[in-house]
């Protein structure tokens, strides 16, 4: 398998299509489109170092639970479980993107970063996004203060048991990184 060439299709400022040429093992010349975060696709630039995103996996200190969110998401023409989640800004560190994207997503205030994954794939046959999952402890209340007006966010504690009929429900729509964890959160009872 070998890329021979990628062109970009559309210009857009956070997401663009791609067409990768490649040889596929047989020799022939194949296509793929895709999309990227980035003005360049990450095989054109490089990059794959760095996550495009956060996923923050957040403990709240006093409620002794986890923040989850459930968010209108427009693709899916509904809503969805998962985690506070961002991209990670120009110049900008993976703890700061962490406290900014809490904060702006659910008002909650990030206490201390406990660890992060290296950048992780989940749609690779769609995209070269990649985040970082980051777990965090934080405080503070939920608010929607600073949600963006295409935001519609309500923030809940998850405890494990929780977690558990949250996972076995069937009428729900879930992030596939946040079933995952809270799956593992119910069956241990902890992260």
């Amino acid at each position: 398998m070998k890329v021979i060439q990628t062109r970009k299709l559309t210009d857009y400022p956070h997401l663009n299509l791609f067409s990768t040429d490649y040889r596929d093992r047989m020799g022939r010349r194949r296509s793929w489109i895709f999309a990227s975060r980035g003005p360049l696709a990450k095989i054109q630039e490089g990059g794959f170092e760095r996550p495009d995103a956060v996923v923050i996996v957040a403990v709240h200190s006093g409620r002794q639970g986890l923040a989850v969110i459930r968010e209108f998401r427009v693709a899916i023409g509904g809503y969805q479980y998962g985690f506070p989640a961002g991209l990670v800004d120009h110049g900008e560190s993976l703890a700061e993107a962490c406290g900014r994207e809490l904060r702006e997503e659910t008002g909650l205030r990030m206490v201390r970063l406990i660890r992060q994954s290296p950048p992780i794939y989940s749609s690779s046959g769609l995209t070269d996004e990649s985040i970082s999952l980051v777990f965090v402890e934080c405080d503070g209340e939920p608010s929607s203060a600073a949600n963006e007006s295409s935001e519609d966010i309500e923030v809940t504690f998850i405890t494990p048991a929780d977690a558990s009929r949250l996972c076995r429900a069937t009428d729900i729509k879930f992030d596939a990184k946040a079933w995952i964890v809270l799956e593992a959160y119910a069956r241990h009872g902890a992260l």
